[in-house]
């Protein structure tokens, strides 16, 4: 587990942006379970959140077609939560960073870590962006 004050700032950025932490099973099962489409984040310490992921998500909100809730748990810190949400993300294996976007409960659209690494902002913003208006 990473310390609360470490991970800070990288969480603040995903809520000022306006998404919602998800910090329980609880939480995970009500916003995916949603009707809608709902983007599930999870975030991370390592570089490739830094430089590509999160910037993404963030540009990705400059499109037409949104998702109905955007949320976010942060893995090695909501571990509760990211092990619910990663259950929901099968057959997928666990990959930090990643995103996924859900509709009506069922998983449509997956971005791994290895989706991630080595890209820029820009072409994972674009990735999202297709699934938001094929989904959304």
């Amino acid at each position: 587990m990473y310390p609360p004050e470490i991970v800070a700032p990288m969480k603040e950025e995903l809520v000022m942006a306006g998404f919602t932490q998800l910090t329980t099973p609880d939480e995970v099962d009500q916003a995916i379970n949603k009707e809608g489409s709902t983007l599930v984040v999870l975030n991370s310490v390592c570089g490739c959140a830094a430089g590509s992921m999160r910037p993404a998500v963030k540009l990705s909100l400059d499109n037409s077609k949104l998702p109905n809730f955007l949320t976010t748990a942060f893995a090695g810190v909501d571990k509760d939560a990211v092990d619910r949400a990663r259950k929901f993300m099968l057959p997928y294996p666990p990959s930090s960073p990643s995103i996924a976007l859900f509709k009506d409960g069922k998983l449509v659209h997956m971005i791994e870590r290895h989706h991630i690494e080595g890209r820029t902002a820009e072409m994972v913003a674009d990735n999202l962006k297709a699934a938001y208006d094929e989904f959304c």
